[in-house]
């Protein structure tokens, strides 16, 4: 006696879906190996950006870990390089060894222009009340914010603690609208955008001020208010900088034979002559590696 007939809903998946069954079946394997590259593919780029963030932080024990766990035993350029989408474009970028110091000016693999500088000594600076400071030169990836003929330098407070502590000195902030008491019933004050020395029949001196000359009242270096004309300096930043931001740049020196060394507070210090160049053929921008 023949098999009767079975219904459809016992004949299987394969047998009543068809084409669509078979498809279904193979787009799973592909949505799930495509799903996996993904989720690679985003873990790598966090990597990347978690190691340039760390080292960008001067987080150097975490990275100096993480470069063990990879297998890496130094910073190199190629490593540097490895995560600079510039260097495979037509795009130019800046890449500067703080090991070597040494900037590269490229456009792909091309050296562009090449020089010596100076880089930050990575000392540290410490004030009465626990504040520190370290000079060194930042690591990561940066970006040129701003182009500056003739730069003033607008010392941070670290540069008068700096100087006091050289001269054997105490550091004093002078407030708008308050006065430090001089010789001869004189006063230091600020009066509209100067630090001026303020005499007993009211007439008024404006400090002149440099590196090197700071104004002191008695046994104290006074630390002038941000806006005023005494908290620039001329001339210490050289003829030209590019502005990387955070208050770093690369830029001119008024001391040349700082070149080549660690020496800076942290910025990238290169020959006047070199930061024209520089200033001249950076576009506004551009990419800058430090490693």
């Amino acid at each position: 006696m023949p098999d009767e007939p079975r219904p459809p809903e016992s004949r299987g998946f394969f047998a009543t879906g068809g084409r669509a069954a078979w498809a279904t079946v193979l787009a799973v394997p592909l949505l799930l190996g495509a799903t996996a590259w993904l989720v690679a593919d985003v873990a790598s780029v966090r990597f990347r950006r978690d190691v340039t963030r760390m080292a960008f932080n001067d987080n150097l024990e975490l990275l100096e870990n993480v470069k063990k766990d990879v297998g890496a035993s130094a910073d190199t350029l190629r490593q540097v390089m490895s995560v600079a989408t510039d260097a495979a474009s037509d795009r130019p970028y800046i890449v500067i060894s703080i090991a070597d110091h040494r900037l590269w000016y490229k456009r792909g693999h091309e050296v562009l222009f090449t020089t010596r500088v100076a880089t930050g000594t990575g000392k540290f600076l410490e004030r009465v009340g626990g504040q520190q400071w370290k000079f060194e030169t930042p690591r990561g990836r940066l970006v040129v914010e701003r182009k500056d003929v003739e730069p003033p330098w607008v010392p941070p407070d670290w540069h008068y603690v700096e100087a006091a502590k050289a001269k054997g000195l105490r550091a004093v902030h002078l407030e708008r609208g308050k006065t430090l008491n001089a010789a001869a019933g004189a006063v230091v004050t600020v009066s509209g955008s100067d630090v001026v020395t303020r005499y007993p029949d009211g007439h008024e001196v404006p400090f002149e001020v440099h590196e090197g000359q700071e104004i002191r009242v008695g046994r104290s270096l006074v630390i002038p208010p941000y806006g005023t004309n005494q908290r620039k300096y001329f001339g210490t930043l050289g003829s030209n900088r590019l502005y990387l931001g955070d208050g770093y740049g690369i830029h001119g020196t008024d001391v040349p034979t700082s070149i080549g060394r660690a020496a800076s507070h942290g910025c990238v210090r290169v020959r006047n002559e070199d930061a024209e160049l520089l200033f001249r053929i950076v576009p506004l921008g551009t990419p800058v590696y430090i490693y």
